[in-house]
């Protein structure tokens, strides 16, 4: 299997065209299709808090006292 990576730009319509491939005529071809860029996530996210950081300051600690949990009552 020969791998060959090229760049091109999607035109009208969703359509891609690659030229000047180093394959003879008839072969036949596995085409995977990826964006160049990581940071094409659409804006504003579809989710509210999408893209919002995370952060746990006590992330082991208890939510509330355990005096307070039910099941130990």
């Amino acid at each position: 299997m020969t791998t060959h990576k090229a760049t091109t730009i999607v035109g009208k319509g969703g359509k891609v065209i690659l030229e000047d491939l180093p394959f003879t005529e008839g072969v036949e071809v596995e085409v995977t299709v990826t964006t160049a860029s990581k940071d094409d996530r659409p804006w504003p996210p579809e989710h509210p808090m999408g893209g919002t950081v995370i952060r746990y300051d006590e992330p082991f600690e208890p939510a509330c006292p355990p005096e307070e949990w039910e099941a130990l009552r």
